[in-house]
């Protein structure tokens, strides 16, 4: 055997006994909260480690410290109304924020001033998700005001967006729209996008390469009605994703609400049918934890998983909109006049 032979040998032995990721059994959370008075928070980021930015229900878009400190805050009024932001998204120079209803009005907010960057009117406007591929390439998605989902696209870093023509995207079905509980509608991995519908029609619309192009692929999700669907989604890589959601008018149902794939969305399997959690209003993976570890928030309280969402368990009765991890040991969550600090033991 030459040298060269027996070095490929020992990094094949190497790679092949790449220690495998072990779930926690159970985790136990704290959860340090800052009361936002006046205001329902349903889109936040994570800035770093310390802070966070968010965006509200009265125009209100600032950065908490995690010592509950506001460094920075923007109270945006436009024609003596206040934008309620549903859909928030950085890029490296950034922050963007969305609005829901009409017009829509999306926001640039760069060394504390606010530049309009893309405005729609329409009586059926309505944005619910946004986030960026990377420091140049954005996305939002929001209802039909056609016979297609509303997607608009940024190419230069957030200076400008444009409309896909409904010619270049899939045909939307009567009744199927999307709901801005979390901003969590859109999920990105790479050049990878997928975006869940909800209503009548609970679909997953795919593209692979930032916007050109798109595939559409059906879900065991419970549909039929205006309130029935997927609210959340999220993947850990190219292939493993969850969908979340159910019928907020049903917060205690829990049939086919939850479902998982491993085919990068081409096919779902409904998951814990008929158990805890009950209806989601955002799921995210923990980060770090080979896809294993989930969490799951809604009004019903917060929800662990570590078997990829097969599995959960309830692990606080505090209610929250939306969870973002800043690693797999901390997450910030917000709701109703409330953001908080939740750190996993």
């Amino acid at each position: 055997m030459n040298r060269l032979t027996a070095c490929f040998i020992i990094l094949i032995s190497i790679a092949s006994c790449k220690k495998e990721y072990k779930s926690r059994e159970s985790v136990t959370i704290s959860i340090e909260k800052f009361k936002m008075d006046s205001t329902s928070i349903r889109a936040i980021e994570i800035l770093n480690d310390s802070a966070v930015v968010y965006a509200g229900s009265v125009g209100d878009i600032g950065i908490l410290l995690d010592n509950g400190n506001i460094s920075k805050f923007k109270k945006i009024i436009t024609d003596s109304v206040a934008p309620h932001f549903r859909a928030l998204a950085l890029n490296k120079k950034s922050i963007y924020a969305l609005n829901v209803g009409n017009p829509a009005l999306l926001y640039k907010i760069e060394s504390s001033k606010a530049t309009l960057v893309y405005t729609e009117y329409h009586e059926k406007v309505f944005y619910d998700s946004m986030k960026f591929f990377d420091n140049m390439n954005g996305i939002a998605m929001g209802d039909p005001t056609g016979d297609c989902l509303s997607i608009i696209i940024t190419r230069d870093g957030g200076n400008s967006w444009f409309k896909i023509d409904c010619n270049n995207l899939p045909q939307i079905y009567e009744g199927e729209a999307a709901f801005a509980a979390s901003n969590t509608n859109i999920a990105i991995v790479g050049e990878n996008a997928w975006i869940a519908t909800g209503g009548l029609k609970s679909r997953i619309f795919h593209t692979s390469d930032m916007g050109v192009t798109w595939n559409v692929y059906n879900t065991p999700i419970i549909q039929g009605e205006n309130t029935t669907g997927i609210y959340s989604i999220d993947f850990y890589n190219e292939k493993q994703g969850i969908i979340c959601g159910g019928d907020y008018t049903d917060k205690f149902g829990n049939s086919a609400n939850k479902a998982i794939t491993n085919d990068g969305g081409k096919t779902w399997q409904v998951v814990s049918e008929n158990k805890e959690p009950k209806y989601v209003s955002c799921v995210q993976f923990v980060p770090k934890t080979d896809g294993k570890e989930v969490f799951a928030v809604s009004t019903n309280g917060i929800f662990y998983s570590n078997d990829a969402g097969v599995n959960w368990e309830k692990v606080s009765d505090d209610g929250f909109y939306t969870i973002r991890f800043v690693s797999d040991k901390s997450a910030w969550l917000s709701g109703n006049e409330v953001i908080a600090k939740m750190t996993i033991n």
